[in-house]
């Protein structure tokens, strides 16, 4: 996301209107997890243009399918509206990252076959990444299997989403934890790249030491896939979001830490800031 005016006075400079956050978004961070067509469908033409024209050519928008499609129609008979989806995005050209699939908590192996049918369908253009939710994708038995040959077949990477710092303590009263614990799925992180493009979700908690501990195993497996010639995508929630530019800073330099990464560039309203 970008759309977040709590990050005025960090991420975005104090004074910055809405329709200007993706290209103060984009001036430090190279790729975004596109939520906005998950909850909202496919944009409007002039909605695209203004990406267009805001992203640099680096800059690459990680979308999510819609939830019509995945949720509320759980890809049956959507090929017209997937067409339409794509067509829509199609002006951003190669500024298109991959694009996630994010299925229902209960979408199961018994439902595979629509998922491989989508996946033949997929513009080869465009890469494609698919987060599964159901507790039988996470027992490393044939359901499990029978996924990940899928999405190896189909050259499809699988989302690794990574829980283990919202979950580490209870939630207690703080509700930002009590929410989030609420909406994310507790499921056990399993690491594995399925194709050149490997998405990480790292859900982190309000506990900044926390956050750091368990990001420090994924900094190795980072550069491990940058060595091996493949593109990872890192990124970063908080339980309420409103810290999760810092937090995506600080991952991000323990990662650049004594290798040719390129640094990010200063938030503009922390800039600002400090002028006063």
């Amino acid at each position: 996301m970008w759309a977040n005016g709590d990050w005025r006075g960090g991420l975005y400079a104090r004074h910055t209107p809405a329709e200007a956050f993706l290209e103060e978004y984009a001036r430090v961070f190279s790729s975004v997890e596109g939520n906005t067509t998950f909850y909202s469908g496919a944009p409007k033409a002039e909605t695209v243009a203004a990406w267009a024209r805001q992203a640099p050519a680096h800059f690459r928008f990680c979308f999510k399918l819609p939830a019509r499609l995945t949720h509320d129609k759980r890809l049956v008979d959507i090929a017209d509206e997937f067409d339409d989806f794509i067509s829509r995005l199609a002006p951003l050209h190669d500024r298109l990252g991959p694009m996630m699939i994010q299925l229902p908590r209960d979408f199961g192996s018994a439902e595979l076959p629509r998922l491989a049918q989508l996946l033949e369908r997929w513009p080869r253009n465009i890469p494609c990444a698919v987060e599964v939710r159901d507790s039988e994708f996470f027992q490393k038995g044939l359901a499990e299997q029978q996924l990940n040959r899928l999405l190896i077949t189909h050259g499809v990477d699988r989302v690794m989403l990574d829980v283990r710092p919202l979950f580490s303590t209870s939630a207690g009263d703080d509700r930002r934890l009590i929410k989030a614990q609420g909406e994310k799925p507790k499921r056990p992180l399993h690491v594995i790249s399925t194709a050149n493009h490997p998405i990480v979700r790292f859900i982190g908690h309000l506990d900044g030491e926390l956050n750091a501990r368990y990001f420090e195993p994924w900094i190795e497996r980072l550069k491990l896939w940058i060595k091996q010639g493949k593109t990872p995508f890192l990124f970063v929630h908080t339980p309420d979001n409103r810290q999760a530019p810092q937090l995506a800073r600080r991952l991000y330099e323990r990662l650049a830490t004594g290798d040719d990464f390129p640094s990010l560039d200063a938030f503009p309203g922390e800039c600002q800031a400090s002028l006063f």
